[in-house]
């Protein structure tokens, strides 16, 4: 068991090693007290057409039977999106932006590869050993060429340091965390990250107890350093975990397993 355990915690270190790193891009570090709101209710309105409650606690997408109409109108947002001087916005507005821009743009990038069964089959980004389309420069903000990779970890993760921010950017994959049917705004983002928190930890996807072994999403792995560390982890699966997972915890010391379900977070029905 000590072998096995020491082996375990060497394949988590490994990928833990080998995911990106929060790095701040300094050139969107500015912001002003603009208390203007930014309108994200193209966004909003495509969501609550397309997102479909799972019974297992997934928000699904139906891309193939999403309307021409629809399709038009969320190309049009994300185009209007790269047109905002987002660094003239405050901070709150600023980060609604950002995750609203990056799920959009999943979206949209999914939709014009349909059809297509896992996002990490959409090869569009450069370099041989790449997957996914995470590091192409889809946007150009403010005159500057920005990916998906750009946002997340260069913009979102360093500027705020939240861990939920893991919660907030959808990946198209049935193993991350939901896609809400709304827009994030300034207003209601406290709100939206914590029910993210709370859906996710207490969904088997997220963290699991089996015979006192914990077994957790891969994303804990890989972006551990955000919650502190695997303690750290534990210690934030405790905070959103309802009562049975709780109990579960007590006695948990450290992560055994990880996991990801990289298939697409389609409702095809």
């Amino acid at each position: 068991m000590r072998l096995a355990a020491f082996f375990s915690l060497m394949a988590l270190s490994l990928a833990a090693l080998a995911a990106p790193k929060a790095e701040l891009w300094e050139r969107w570090a500015q912001s002003s007290q603009n208390k203007v709101a930014i309108d994200h209710g193209a966004w909003n309105d495509f969501l609550e057409c397309n997102v479909k409650a799972g019974k297992d606690g997934v928000n699904r997408i139906a891309y193939g039977k999403v309307s021409k109409g629809d399709r038009e109108a969320l190309n049009a947002y994300v185009e209007k999106m790269q047109g905002v001087a987002i660094r003239t916005f405050s901070r709150p507005e600023q980060r609604a932006y950002w995750i609203n821009l990056y799920n959009a743009t999943t979206v949209k990038v999914v939709l014009d590869h349909y059809p297509v069964d896992s996002i990490m089959k959409i090869n569009i980004s450069p370099g041989l050993f790449t997957k996914g389309p995470w590091k192409k420069k889809l946007l150009e903000v403010d005159g500057e060429k920005v990916s998906l990779d750009d946002i997340e970890h260069r913009i979102l993760r360093p500027i705020w340091k939240d861990p939920r921010t893991h919660y907030s950017v959808n990946c198209a994959s049935l193993g991350c965390p939901t896609l809400p049917a709304q827009a994030f705004t300034s207003s209601n983002m406290e709100e939206l990250l914590d029910a993210g928190a709370r859906a996710y930890v207490n969904n088997p996807r997220g963290a699991r107890v089996e015979k006192g072994r914990l077994t957790v999403s891969s994303i804990y792995v890989w972006f551990g350093s955000d919650f502190g560390g695997e303690a750290g982890v534990i210690e934030h699966l405790k905070k959103y975990a309802e009562p049975a997972l709780k109990k579960a915890l007590v006695d948990v010391r450290r992560i055994d397993d990880d996991e990801y379900d990289w298939s697409l977070n389609d409702a095809k029905k």
